[in-house]
Order: structure tokens, then C-alpha cells, then sequence
């Protein structure tokens, strides 16, 4: 991705990716400062919709587990959260637009319960959300044009590993370097036969840890190449899904689980005889897109990778990538 190209500075999605690597370098941790004293001795519940949700909550969930912490941190969507005691839990509820009807419902009925450790993370100012919350924090990274969510994702993962670093007085690593990883992930050239091989499938399905990076490529996959996708996570892609792939379908490993390479080439390979492309720092057994490593960082560099795939992808499919047929910015407005 080359934005001297005009191939891609056309569109305002490559360029809001490539302005990601500058939101990692250059973001403040001390925003989240405010937010840490209603961390103690509480549950904490991480909220909100799709690209809202997938990366930020569960990149956190899995940094915190690796790390180990204290601290008892759940997250799932704002409808099924309506069914859960959350009275007395410390809910953080993100919301580039501020006015998703999921999050803004659940937050009514909490706030009515007398819930009074509410928090927002929303790119707008003066929305429903804020209206709701004890405190509500705007990310810093600009409007986005296209409908593809990216660096607001990517600023809303990083108030959360700012959060609960600073909680736990731990260092995240260089933020720096982090960006300049970024940036060489999406400017990368990617081998035209990969692209050729992911243009040609029938389903592009993702494999790889329950972080939230190949779960948020394959949204990214719908929004950005119209294609169908599938988040295949762990090593689900061999337990039984194999029955209904086909050959022209296409896997994309995230960071691929080095025990378990032989077993996705003889299932899914040499079984059903699709390819398989890895993302990651290290060789593997696949055609491997190899990127930086930046330790603490990392999902950010996969994430980028991928966006870099999709973007040649969709350009090799002809499409907009800036619109989408029937996909919205705002996925289900609340109406007030």
C-alpha cells in the first residue's frame, strides 16, 4: 500500500490505515489515568459492537491472561449483556459514533439501576453516550470516511492496554517502534500470487488465537472485499469444519500455533486440498507474510498485515473501497 500510488491515495480507507501507524507512535497514555481508581476491588465489563468489541475487548482479555492479573474482566455485546447482574460492575461501553441502540440501551437500564461507574469511549462529543456515562473519553485519531472501521479500532485497543498497564504498574513496550511496525506491515508488498490466491476463493476464512485480530479481519474481510468470511478460532479449523470446505476456499492463519501447523496442512491441505497463507514473525510450514515483531504490540502488526491483504484484494475485485452495498457506519442507530 503506497499512497504515492493513486492506485490507493483515492481512498480515504488507505489512508486512514496508514495514519494508524502515527495514532500507535504517538498515543498518550496518560488519558486513561482518570479511569483507574474505579478498577479496584470491582468486576470489570468491556461493551459494544462489532469492531467496537472484537479487538479492543478481547486483545485486552488475552494480554491480561497472558500476563496474569487480579483483576476479573468479561466482555460480550450490549443485548445479551441486558440478561447479566451488572449493577455494581464497572462497564466501559465503546461507541465511535456514540449512539449505538445496543450500548445505549443496555446503558439506560443500568444507569437506572443505579449503576454509577459507566464509562464511554466514543470519537464524538455530546452523544446519547456521554449523556449516560460518569465519564466519557473521545479518541484523538479524526473522523473516518470510510466504512470500514481502522485506526479508531486500533486507538480503542490502546485505552485498554494503557488501562489496565497503568492499573497494574506494567510497561507495554515502545510505542514507537510499535508504529514504525505498523506502518511497515500495511506498506509491505504483498506476493501477487497470494492475492490472486485470496481473490480466486470462495470463502477467505481466518484462523488463529481468540484475540481479536483475525475476528476483526474477517469483518474487515465482508466490509472490505464483499467477500464471505469466517473466524475459525483456535484450532477449530480442524475439528470438523473441513467437511464443508471446498478447495477453492482459502485459510489465513494469524500467528499460527507452530504444534499445530502439520495438523492444519494434513486437514485442511492435503485433505481438502485449499491453501493456506500465514501471517507472522517467524517462518512457518505455509507461504508465511512475514512482519516485524514488537512483542506487547504484536496483534497491531497482524492486524495491519491483514489489512494490507484486504486492500489488494479488493482492489484486484474492482470495488470501492470505500463503500459497501449494504453495510452501514453506524450498524444499528439509536433513535431518540
Amino acid at each position: 500500500m503506497n499512497l504515492k500510488d493513486t492506485k490507493y491515495n483515492k481512498y480515504a480507507l488507505c489512508r486512514e490505515m496508514l495514519e494508524t501507524a502515527e495514532v500507535v507512535a504517538n498515543y498518550d497514555i496518560e488519558v486513561v489515568s482518570k479511569y483507574i481508581t474505579p478498577l479496584f476491588g470491582n468486576n470489570i465489563f468491556l461493551t459494544g459492537e462489532g469492531s467496537s468489541r472484537i479487538l479492543p475487548a478481547k486483545h485486552a482479555l488475552y494480554n491480561l491472561q497472558k500476563q496474569g492479573t487480579d483483576l476479573a474482566v468479561f466482555t460480550e455485546g450490549g443485548t445479551q449483556a441486558l440478561e447479566y447482574n451488572l449493577k455494581d460492575s464497572v462497564v466501559f461501553g465503546m461507541s465511535n459514533s456514540g449512539k449505538t441502540k445496543e450500548l445505549i440501551r443496555l446503558f439506560s437500564v443500568l444507569k437506572k439501576q443505579g449503576n454509577k461507574n459507566l464509562f464511554g469511549i466514543t470519537a464524538n462529543r455530546n452523544t446519547p453516550l456521554e449523556d449516560l456515562t460518569a465519564d466519557t473519553h473521545v479518541l484523538t485519531c479524526g473522523k473516518e470516511n470510510a466504512v470500514a472501521a481502522t485506526k479508531s479500532v486500533v486507538e480503542q485497543s490502546l485505552f485498554y492496554d494503557a488501562l489496565f498497564a497503568k492499573y497494574s504498574s506494567k510497561t507495554m513496550g515502545n510505542l514507537s517502534e510499535a508504529g514504525k511496525a505498523v506502518q511497515a506491515a500495511l506498506e509491505m508488498n504483498i506476493d501477487s500470487k497470494i492475492i490472486e490466491t485470496i481473490t480466486n476463493a470462495g470463502t477467505i476464512y481466518f484462523a488463529g488465537r481468540n484475540d481479536g485480530v483475525a475476528e476483526e479481519l474477517t469483518l474487515k474481510t465482508n466490509e472490505i472485499t464483499h467477500k464471505k468470511s469466517d473466524f475459525l478460532e483456535g484450532t477449530y479449523g480442524v475439528h470438523g469444519i473441513e467437511e464443508v470446505m471446498d478447495k477453492n476456499d482459502v485459510v489465513i492463519i494469524i500467528n499460527p500455533f507452530k504444534d499445530e501447523e502439520e495438523k492444519f496442512k494434513e486437514c485442511l491441505i492435503d485433505g481438502v486440498g485449499l491453501n493456506i497463507i500465514a501471517i507472522s514473525s517467524r517462518d512457518t510450514i505455509f507461504p508465511t507474510i512475514k512482519i516485524p515483531e514488537v512483542g506487547y504490540f504484536q496483534n497491531y502488526v497482524e492486524l495491519a498485515a491483514g489489512w494490507n491483504i484486504l486492500v489488494e484484494t479488493g482492489i484486484a475485485l474492482g470495488i470501492n473501497l470505500d463503500k459497501a452495498e449494504r453495510a452501514r457506519k453506524v450498524g444499528n442507530e439509536f433513535i431518540g
